[in-house]
């Protein structure tokens, strides 16, 4: 199980830890594909950790195959999230700041499924979202995606 812990400059009792999500379309943009995680039950998009040797670009693409079964070929970056109000608390005690890198991605093969980290999956709108048990910081990496800005988003 792992959960979210807000307040001011928590980030500084965990580690840094780089990973990378993917925000992919559905037939039109209006709808995002979410999965569901094992760990704790919520929505969020495809992605994860950084392995090293790799960019965060393999590293989203990586993380999507592993997820979801697609393959996809990583695209523009939304956004890169840093904030160190912020930290990930695992089952095991781990407290991680993420360094998150997020990326628009198209499909381009494999077939959609569950796997060991997801139990469910879908693609979704916004109005959709608001109904969901989301992780919040990945709704905002969407309503980034969304918003149609050229210029990368630094938060």
């Amino acid at each position: 199980m792992s959960e979210l812990v807000y307040g001011d400059r928590v980030g500084k009792d965990g580690r840094l830890r780089p990973g990378a999500s993917a925000i992919i379309y559905g037939e039109t943009k209006d709808y995002v594909l979410l999965t569901r995680r094992t760990d704790n039950g919520r929505w969020c998009l495809p992605g994860g950790g950084m392995d090293p040797g790799e960019s965060a670009a393999e590293a989203c693409a990586r993380e999507v195959v592993e997820e979801t079964g697609l393959i996809v070929r990583v695209g523009k970056l939304v956004g890169v999230y840093t904030t160190p109000n912020m930290v990930i608390v695992y089952a095991d005690g781990n407290r991680i700041q993420p360094v998150a890198f997020s990326f628009e991605a198209e499909e381009i093969g494999g077939e959609l499924g569950l796997s060991d980290e997801t139990t469910e999956y879908g693609y979704y709108t916004l109005d959709d979202m608001k109904n969901m048990d989301m992780m919040e910081h990945h709704l905002e990496r969407i309503i980034d995606a969304q918003a149609g800005q050229d210029a990368t988003f630094i938060k």
